[in-house]
């Protein structure tokens, strides 16, 4: 598929190379104007289906040029006004003369991409996939991520069930909503339910849908029609619910309660489990026949800590969403802070890091966030780690201080990596029969 393509004009040069860096790195086609006539000549080499335009400008203002292309109903496509010295009037006009939003500069970046990725989608002529911005997107450079996005967009012209395998945080349910997003069945209902939406003595009601006439309630099932209905931590249904579910997809219809008329359905059924539940179904109470139906296609969403170099574009993009959205001070993190976080555990994932920098932005306090504060707001580290942090290993001869160093490191990496030594080998970089002889050395236990 082509990606959208972006006309941005204004007449700074250094916001029409940072426009155009942020957008191309997003995967959007930039072309770039300083002036009216040189926006008039891109339009007519090749219409753009978005154009980012700066009201001041010197020869032409970009209310005059927005209002000759509406005049002569050309380019055809969505326009966003941009200006330093914004006004409620300013923006009115340009909204009366056809653009269909107003960005103020200095730009925030989650507000140009939010900005972009909406105009796109309301956008008639345009219905590319590709336009979705990485606020929606699983965010990351890293290969862990770069395959879960893949393998999302792989399966969006598909109809089957996905179920998605990760911890608890760590973005399961975006990356459905994601995949929700870019399919065809986009414009239709995305209906998240849980186990505990489904109390035992309602179950039928609430799942199925009950009575008739003017009196009907509907159920979760007929919310969900057309679109895709997520089941949120499998294993937190009961018996009854997994087995209504089964048969609804297995059969492809229902009967709601209290009536005699079966009801077709056209829902895409997804879920998301724990990798301790995907590995044993029957020990975490899921029926074998719901796991087999959900399970035709698998993604594994990886835990925070197996992609510890995205740490920092995850702490750009929250706090940027913050700034924006709730209007909280901007903060940024200093190298010292991003490098401690980068080697936290992150045992809540993905959520406890926008939880922690949505804490530091309400804290207010210096614009740069330092090592101290950052630790003071993490929870208290565990005797593991007090222990690798205070080793006294000046006081050692090297040998002993480099043994020492090398099991208390070993031990703490292999417990955030389950006990498993495949994972630990990645994790720590090394070749994993060598890591093995290691182990056995420092008399690491790591089977048990």
């Amino acid at each position: 598929m082509t990606a959208a393509k972006i006309l941005v004009v204004d007449d700074e040069a250094d916001i029409r190379m940072l426009i155009d860096e942020i957008l191309s790195d997003e995967g959007y086609r930039v072309t770039t104007a300083g002036n009216a006539a040189e926006a008039r000549s891109q339009v007519s080499i090749e219409p753009p289906d978005l154009i980012l335009l700066d009201i001041w400008m010197p020869d032409t203002d970009g209310i005059t040029l927005l209002k000759e292309w509406s005049a002569a109903a050309d380019p055809g496509c969505t326009v966003v006004m941009m200006s330093g010295h914004g006004t409620v009037e300013t923006a009115v006009e340009a909204t009366r003369h056809g653009a269909t939003d107003f960005i103020e500069k200095p730009v925030s970046i989650a507000k140009l991409l939010l900005t972009v990725e909406n105009a796109l989608l309301n956008a008639s002529n345009y219905e590319n996939p590709a336009r979705l911005s990485p606020l929606l997107a699983p965010v990351g450079k890293s290969e862990q991520v770069s395959a879960v996005r893949r393998s999302l967009e792989q399966l969006t012209a598909l109809a089957s069930p996905v179920l998605i395998v990760g911890e608890p945080g760590s973005g399961r349910e975006a990356g459905v909503r994601y995949l929700h997003a870019l399919s065809a069945r986009c414009e239709q209902p995305f209906v998240c339910l849980g186990g505990d939406d489904l109390p035992a003595d309602r179950l039928s009601h609430l799942l199925l849908s009950s009575g008739t006439g003017d009196s009907i309630q509907t159920g979760f099932i007929a919310q969900a029609e057309g679109g895709m209905l997520f089941l949120r931590e499998l294993e937190s249904f009961c018996t009854d619910a997994q087995r209504m579910l089964a048969a609804i997809i297995e059969h492809g219809e229902y009967l709601p309660s209290g009536r005699s008329d079966r009801q077709k359905t056209n829902i895409r059924f997804l879920a998301s489990v724990t990798p301790q539940a995907y590995a044993d179904p029957a020990g975490y109470g899921i029926r074998g026949d719901l796991m087999e139906q959900l399970a035709i296609s698998t993604i594994r969403v990886p835990a925070l800590r197996d992609y510890p170099e995205d740490v920092p574009e995850l702490l750009r993009v929250f706090v940027e969403q913050f700034v924006d959205a709730n209007r909280l001070p901007f903060r940024r993190f200093g190298v010292a802070a991003q490098n401690r976080l980068r080697n936290y555990p992150w045992p809540g994932n993905v959520r406890e890091l926008r939880a922690l920098v949505r804490r530091l932005l309400i804290a207010s306090g210096p614009e740069e966030i330092a090592l101290d504060e950052l630790e003071s707001a993490l929870p208290p580290v565990s005797d593991q780690e007090i222990s690798l942090l205070k080793l006294d290993l000046l006081s050692l001869p090297l040998r002993e201080a480099r043994e020492q160093f090398e099991k208390a490191y070993l031990t703490q990496q292999l417990a955030l990596c389950d006990g498993k030594v495949g994972q630990l080998a990645k994790r720590v970089g090394m070749e994993r029969t060598h890591l093995y002889r290691k182990l056995r050395a420092l008399d690491i236990n790591f089977r048990r």
